[in-house]
């Protein structure tokens, strides 16, 4: 696994200008070539940010992607819009009050999966081509399609969840290879998924009342990311947060009730990129059942607040996780994204810039 200090998750808030284009191609009033030239302009935009405030590692802000999950949702026929609110995408909230319903349409799982092309290929060769700073790509975990799964939508093509759920390993897998093929050799698999089974409102919710075994998916369901990550000359990393849309969160909890389970068994990853920036992540105690050898990206940075973490903080907290892992083992990061999904959390364009030169900033004052 390589050595980064100074990461970043991967979203990037994206221009109103770039959302007014993708809105303007899809109504037909854009062509595809002058859509794409605006789209590499952001991605050019995105490059010059995170190099110029001095990551060790950059992503092109997944500014191609409808939301995170664009691999699994944007390039594949089988997801479709649905009318109604599934019992996950309830779970949102801000704050300590229950949230208003996401505006953005709801999508279920409807048919079987069938991958038209690869999104992350286009993404990585661009990046590859105009990055002096070492990349990395990320992808969903094929887990995530459990927010997708709907007995009432998805089980005539999939009547057991996890039958889905492997298909969407062999999408993924797909994705890795030829990434690999390419010249990538570091992917992040961002699994939120895993961390909101921190709480166990959500796991009833959101998982068990669908039909989905919180059990499997923290016994086969990590196999099945291991069989993601089984690729050679490729450094694999797994991010887990409690969920990440608009600023809103899905679940609280600390980690010490999947971290036995997840962080022993997910062995085909070198790191574990995690969310600690709020009283929600809980102690890091659960850090101590992290293998030997294996990295911690500490989640220090909130990206759903606007404010500003004193860099002091920053140090004394890195310290504290210290006593769990060795020093050595850790790094510094953002907690998540910036923009999850197509519409953003609530942080300015010039906060994002000042946050990620926080994370350079103090990483390398850190472990100079």
């Amino acid at each position: 696994m390589p050595v980064y200090r100074a990461e970043v998750i991967g979203s990037l808030l994206r221009p109103a200008w770039l959302k007014e284009a993708r809105a303007a191609w899809q109504d037909g009033r854009v062509s595809m070539p002058e859509f794409k030239r605006i789209e590499d302009r952001s991605v050019d935009q995105a490059i010059a940010q995170q190099e110029g405030v001095g990551l060790d590692v950059i992503t092109d802000g997944e500014l191609r992607r409808t939301s995170f999950l664009g691999p699994l949702t944007d390039v594949l026929d089988g997801v479709g819009p649905i009318g109604e609110m599934g019992e996950a995408q309830k779970q949102w909230q801000a704050g300590d009050a229950k949230a208003a319903p996401s505006p953005s349409t709801v999508f279920a799982v409807t048919s079987k999966l069938r991958r038209r092309r690869s999104l992350a290929a286009e993404e990585f060769t661009y990046l590859r081509a105009r990055a002096g700073t070492p990349t990395k790509v990320t992808l969903p975990s094929p887990l995530m399609m459990a927010l997708l799964w709907s007995p009432k939508y998805s089980a005539a093509a999939y009547r057991d969840p996890f039958d889905l759920f492997a298909d969407a390993v062999d999408v993924i897998r797909g994705e890795v290879s030829e990434l690999q093929s390419l010249g990538c050799s570091y992917i992040q698999i961002d699994a939120p998924e895993l961390g909101t089974l921190v709480d166990p409102t959500t796991r009833v919710r959101a998982y068990e009342t669908q039909g989905v075994s919180t059990e499997r998916m923290l016994g086969e369901g990590i196999d099945m990311l291991n069989a993601v990550a089984d690729v050679p000359g490729v450094a694999f990393a797994l991010h887990m947060c409690r969920g990440n849309n608009a600023g809103k969160w899905m679940a609280s909890g600390g980690y010490e009730t999947i971290s036995k389970q997840v962080f022993r068994r997910a062995n085909r990853f070198g790191a574990f990129l995690l969310e600690y920036d709020d009283w929600r992540s809980g102690s890091f105690e659960p850090l101590s059942d992290i293998p030997s050898g294996k990295r911690v990206v500490l989640g220090l940075v909130s990206t759903k607040s606007d404010v500003m973490e004193p860099a002091d903080g920053l140090v004394a907290r890195i310290n504290e996780a210290a006593r769990y892992v060795p020093r050595e083992q850790l790094a510094l990061s953002t907690q998540c994204g910036f923009a999850s999904v197509m519409e953003g959390n609530p942080v300015k364009e010039e906060t994002q810039a000042a946050k990620l030169k926080l994370v350079a900033d103090v990483a390398h004052r850190v472990w100079a």
